[in-house]
């Protein structure tokens, strides 16, 4: 579990219901089911209309993203490729069948598998790059289904004010009730405004931030795999994985920080 996903929406939802009651608000007045029948249900509705059904059935898999930490030791897997470099240089890349067939990283088993098996160099690139496209892309399409959800439900939220006041003005013969029921109205927008800002849209900013750190480690994977290929210098693999590893966090922090710009 991810917790600074989960404490991060617990901090946000509680710093504003706090600031809420701090005012002599009351808990219950935010608690309006009608209002959380038109925005929720508007939103999912219209991310339904705007992405196709097998892109819908990943949203499990987008949210395990956000809420669940991979476990990376990338120092690991420079060690890891540094010792099959070692033994390959010694011994030849056969001796790494069974090794590469029994890894449990699917990436980098497939790079070994196309080593050991005499593939030509450049073509195995070819190979594993069009791999990290295609992760890349489903990423994206993840992502985009909550962007698509921060801009709808805002959008959601002023259709479901309008709609209430639209009651309000149709029941003008009450007077005393006209204060009650617009508060009730604007709480439509509450809903959409907050929903999108600490739920949609931060989400989507922590599927890409993993994203990026999935691509940074397969690609570190790729020049490991590579330099083995080309029989180089195990400590000189290590040198470079080493400083090719340090590039791509800052990277992962430049991408962290210019989501956190855009929104």
């Amino acid at each position: 579990m991810d917790l600074t996903t989960l404490i991060g929406i617990i901090v946000g939802l509680g710093g504003l219901i706090g600031g809420y009651l701090m005012d002599g608000g009351h808990l219950s007045a935010l608690v309006v089911p009608s209002a959380m029948l038109i925005i929720f249900g508007g939103t999912f509705g219209a991310v339904m209309i705007s992405f196709p059904m097998s892109q819908l059935k990943q949203i499990g898999k987008a949210l395990g993203m956000a809420f669940k930490e991979p476990k990376r030791d990338h120092a690991a897997i420079i060690d890891e490729l540094v010792d099959m470099a070692t033994i390959a240089r010694r011994e030849g890349v056969l001796a790494l069948e069974q090794r590469a067939q029994e890894h449990n990283n699917p990436f980098l088993r497939d790079g070994l598998m196309m080593v050991v098996d005499g593939t030509d160099p450049e073509l195995t690139r070819q190979i594993l790059e069009l791999e990290m496209d295609a992760i890349e892309h489903h990423h994206e399409g993840y992502a985009k289904m909550f962007e698509a959800a921060g801009a709808y439900a805002p959008t959601m939220g002023i259709i479901g004010t309008v709609m209430g006041l639209i009651h309000v003005l149709g029941n003008l013969s009450d007077p005393g009730s006209l204060g009650p029921a617009i508060a009730v109205a604007f709480t439509a927008t509450l809903y959409g405004v907050s929903s999108a800002n600490v739920l949609y849209l931060p989400i989507a900013s922590k599927i890409k931030i993993r994203s990026k750190e999935q691509i940074s480690e397969m690609e570190l994977m790729l020049e490991g795999i590579l330099a083995l290929q080309a029989g180089e210098n195990p400590q000189l693999i290590k040198k470079k994985l080493n400083s090719f590893l340090h590039q791509e966090h800052k990277k992962v922090e430049g991408a962290g920080e210019a989501g956190g710009a855009e929104e």
